[in-house]
């Protein structure tokens, strides 16, 4: 079976698990206390162009969400996102597990606007029944988006400012970063999503770790007993070096944003291929996630050769799945996909 029904289907980059092997016999203090930690937040710092950011180590995607985003919260508040968000659809309540709603706005392909957040927050607040509603406490974004589109430098800049303005972190959702980033139609550096988010993450998971997020704070805010909290909720390895050995190496020769350049490449291929058979899109994504729809005969076929992932019903015929590159993708899986499409 071809692989594409995701980005962490195979285990680690080479050059990662090789630096895992290295450091394998090294005796080193747990929790985050370790050297190579300490050098993959000196690393990240440095790429993100603050300094004196605050990076924490969490142990996956899912996890991070629901932390970050409950200790943000005060009680009686929740969390705006996108109706496509990932933490509305695709994390099995964890959100709503933590006592937090989320609460949400339809998505302009896939994604926040500021004007409908603007609007979303006025409204609430001339009802005057709101006493009785969750309060919007903070603003939840990806990047990319669950629908693989993109935030421009200017949409984050404006979502940012209404959440100035409002008083509500921005916390952007980072597990496909290092594909948004490398995409032909970014204008997004790190240094931006630094100065534009209050909170945001990395991703490794899907780009090149075994597992791990490396969660970055940019203004001086990062909750009480943060390392506390992460412990509390069971997100927090006591071999804290097993993913600080793995992010100092995706940062070192710029390997996290190499591979990641490396699954945009056979994406965009792989699109062109599509385009070029007369299939339709989905949604016009310009990264790793490509969403096609299929007849249901061609459906049936195509199960026998290759893994994807099932995305949405169109209509009675027909189908909308996920083709997904990534950093193991090779170009050889990508000419076989295409033969068969």
């Amino acid at each position: 079976m071809l692989p594409f029904a995701n980005d962490y289907s195979r285990g680690a980059h080479p050059k990662v698990l090789q630096a895992l092997v290295n450091t394998n016999l090294d005796a080193q203090p747990g929790y985050g206390q370790d050297e190579y930690t300490k050098r993959a937040i000196k690393k990240i710092q440095a790429a993100c162009h603050v300094p004196d950011a605050e990076v924490f180590f969490i142990s996956g995607g899912t996890q991070t969400n629901q932390v970050v985003i409950s200790n943000l919260l005060d009680d009686d508040e929740g969390v705006v996102a996108a109706d496509s968000g990932h933490i509305n659809f695709h994390e099995a309540g964890s959100i709503e597990y933590t006592g937090h709603k989320v609460l949400t706005l339809p998505g302009v392909q896939g994604k926040v606007t500021a004007e409908n957040l603007q609007s979303y927050l006025d409204d609430w607040q001339a009802d005057e029944n709101h006493g009785q509603m969750v309060a919007p406490g903070m603003v939840y974004i990806s990047f990319a988006t669950e629908v693989g589109t993109l935030y421009s430098k200017k949409e984050l800049a404006d979502l940012y400012q209404v959440c100035r303005t409002n008083g509500l972190p921005l916390f952007m959702d980072g597990a496909r970063l290092g594909y948004a980033l490398m995409s032909p139609e970014n204008d997004l550096s790190l240094a931006d999503i630094a100065n534009y988010c209050d909170v945001f993450y990395i991703g490794g998971t899907k780009v090149g770790a075994l597992a791990g997020e490396a969660v970055v704070f940019t203004k001086h805010n990062v909750p009480k007993r943060f390392t506390t909290k992460i412990k509390r909720q069971g997100a927090m390895l006591a071999k804290g070096r097993l993913i600080g050995v793995q992010f100092d190496a995706l940062f070192t020769d710029n390997l996290y944003f190499k591979i990641s350049q490396h699954a945009i490449d056979l994406a965009m291929k792989l699109k062109q291929a599509l385009k070029d058979k007369g299939y339709q899109f989905f949604t016009d994504s310009p990264t790793n996630q490509q969403f096609v729809v299929v007849d249901n005969n061609q459906l049936d076929e195509l199960r026998k050769q290759v893994d994807f992932s099932f995305w949405e019903i169109v209509d009675d015929t027909h189908t909308a799945i996920r083709l997904v590159t990534s950093w193991s993708t090779t170009e050889d899986e990508v000419n076989a996909l295409i033969e068969i499409l």
